[in-house]
């Protein structure tokens, strides 16, 4: 405990600071100048071996061509040239034929691969005619060694410049890294030596420093014992002098707020009396301490003494350490109905409460009834429930007569069999779309499966725009449709995405005035995503509805929408929908110019991730 206690003053502070800043510079210096030097040792030692390897291939070039030597002759000629001319420490220097075959060797212990084939990449790359053939090896010695292989080309720059041999040298590093480990350990003398002076130093420094500190510690000891009238002597006017007048001024405000204090907590007292919000605040051992009157009214007691927090609100102890924990720190406890009132849904929301030094020392939970806004979200889960189970009966009536019709009933049969597809086909599309209302419920918590097919974009657009042809043409409404080159099939719910887009184009009909243009596109502004987008010239939408026009029960204008048959749902089971698709929807749209709705869908193969 002492040794922790000494590495924690501010003198051995400063001085390990000071060391490690002249460490960390000496590190950065040392670094920076040892890869330097490595990178330029390594590029002379390699310049220096091109440099030898072309002219080493001009040399060979002249005994390669054509002449009046022999076989032998040239070869003796090539072996002196190696050994003799170019003699490299620690490297061996091959001769290769256009064959890659060795015609001699500068080592003599591998005179054995005189007449064997030199199959490395780098020779194989200068037969081709590469000159740039450089790399780093380790050899089975483990040696790091260079290698570089240069072409011999007889006649070069000519029309008649061929490939006639490859020159193949291979050079230990061992100096340059012997060079480099020399400077390293002259490095490391240096840091060592500069270290223990600057130790020296440091110790001298920081005792200047903290011994006016350490009196001043001794006086703060006593103030915090409650000895207000300690006073600092005051040396000089540096930094530790005014630290000693900063003190005696904080001696005199502290006794000040100390009264200021009590005042303080008055109000609160009175602000927690009179909050909206019930208050609940308990200590680290989870017993209850404070309670505001609305904490009380909401949980129907009079008293909390002796009770502990989980107890109060009807939950474990368990569950209250979990929540205070957690991210959300939220948890909706119900509260069971007494002689005078109802149940009631109570919003708890858990803040620990922390000491400086990061330690829990209770818990504050702040209450909300939130009775009536789950109220509020029920009726409206039933209303669409209501609304489905009712609209299921004419239409199942309707597709009856619908059938009836294709049955014969219409006289003129070619024109009576087509209608009467388009409303059989129409009649099951709005069962499917009263199955979807159904389904809302079941999308808020994901039990909606996604019945996945492949689907061609633009069979499925232009079916879109069929099915509304005979709206189209009653408002003389015209209709485009657009897709990008590249888009074909897409993996999705055919009859769910049918949904989405038959609600888009309802509502560009529905408020899009007589003689406007509609265009559905389908665009891929990046990979992987589809695009489709509903565009109208209708009457637009208001900025300030922009941010709430997907929200559920939601009406621009209240009595229009009523008048032209909208729930304020369309939008809502399109995002959900689109949402389950693992794509997004987005609405963009100018007052009294048009509205854009577009949304996107992962482009899936065959067989891709279904929610």
């Amino acid at each position: 405990m002492k040794g922790a206690r000494f590495f924690r003053t501010i003198q051995v502070k400063l001085i390990i600071i000071y060391v490690l800043l002249i460490l960390i510079a000496m590190q950065l210096i040392g670094v920076y100048f040892i890869s330097t030097m490595k990178t330029s040792l390594t590029a002379s030692f390699t310049n220096n071996l091109n440099e030898q390897a072309d002219m080493l291939t001009r040399l060979v070039e002249q005994k390669l061509a054509p002449s009046q030597l022999t076989e032998e002759q040239m070869i003796e000629d090539l072996r002196g040239l190696v050994s003799t001319l170019f003699s490299i420490n620690e490297a061996e220097i091959q001769v290769l034929d256009a064959s890659g075959k060795v015609l001699t060797t500068s080592v003599v212990a591998h005179q054995s691969y005189v007449g064997s084939k030199n199959t490395t990449l780098a020779v194989n790359r200068a037969l081709q005619g590469i000159s740039n053939n450089e790399e780093d090896i380790i050899d089975t010695d483990n040696v790091r060694k260079k290698v570089i292989a240069k072409p011999v080309i007889s006649r070069p720059g000519t029309s008649q410049a061929k490939i006639v041999g490859a020159v193949y040298i291979v050079a230990s590093m061992n100096e340059v890294n012997d060079t480099i480990n020399r400077v390293n350990r002259i490095f490391v003398s240096g840091i060592l030596i500069a270290l223990g002076m600057t130790g020296v130093l440091c110790v001298l420094l920081a005792h200047t420093i903290t011994s006016p500190i350490k009196g001043l510690t001794r006086h703060a000891a006593a103030v915090a014992e409650g000895d207000f009238e300690q006073r600092v002597q005051v040396y000089g006017d540096d930094e530790i002098g005014q630290l000693s007048q900063a003190f005696n001024n904080m001696t005199d405000r502290l006794r000040e707020a100390l009264s200021a204090n009590e005042e303080e907590k008055e109000k609160l007292a009175s602000i927690l009396a009179n909050m909206s919000d019930g208050v609940v605040a308990a200590d680290d051992r989870g017993q209850v301490i404070v309670t505001n009157r609305r904490a009380r009214e909401m949980l129907g007691v009079k008293k909390h003494d002796g009770e502990y927090l989980g107890q109060l609100l009807g939950l474990t102890e368990e569950r209250v350490q979990e929540l205070v924990q957690s991210i959300e720190h939220t948890a909706v406890v119900r509260m069971e109905p007494s002689l005078d009132k109802e149940d009631s849904l109570i919003r708890v929301t858990f803040t620990p409460i922390y000491r400086r030094d990061k330690s829990a020392v209770g818990t504050i939970a702040v209450l909300q009834d939130v009775t009536e806004q789950e109220k509020l979200e029920q009726s409206r889960r039933e209303f669409v429930a209501n609304v489905s189970h009712e609209l299921r009966t004419p239409l199942t009536t309707i597709k009856s007569y619908a059938e009836a019709l294709d049955d014969g009933a219409m006289q003129e049969r070619e024109l009576g069999e087509r209608f009467v597809g388009v409303i059989r086909n129409e009649t099951e599309r709005m069962i499917r779309l009263v199955t979807d209302l159904l389904h809302l419920s079941r999308l808020d918590s994901n039990q909606a499966p996604l019945r996945r097919q492949p689907t061609s974009v633009p069979e499925m657009l232009e079916e879109v725009a069929d099915r509304f042809s005979f709206q189209l043409r009653q408002k003389s409404i015209g209709m485009s449709v657009r897709v990008e080159r590249g888009i074909s099939s897409v993996w999705l719910d055919r009859d769910q995405i049918d949904q989405v887009l038959d609600n888009l184009v309802s509502n560009a009909i529905k408020y899009t005035m007589d003689g406007g243009r509609i265009e559905i596109a389908a665009m891929k502004p990046e990979p992987g995503v589809i695009a489709i987008g509903v565009t109208d010239t209708g009457i637009g939408i208001p900025q300030r509805d922009l941010n709430r026009i997907f929200d559920r029960f939601y009406r621009v204008d209240k009595a229009r929408s009523r008048n032209m048959g909208g729930t304020g749902l369309g939008l809502s089971i399109a995002r959900e929908i689109i949402k389950a698709h693992g794509g997004t929807i987005s609405l963009a749209s100018e007052y009294n110019e048009g509205t854009t709705v577009t949304f996107t869908l992962p482009a899936l193969e065959e067989g891709g991730e279904s929610s």
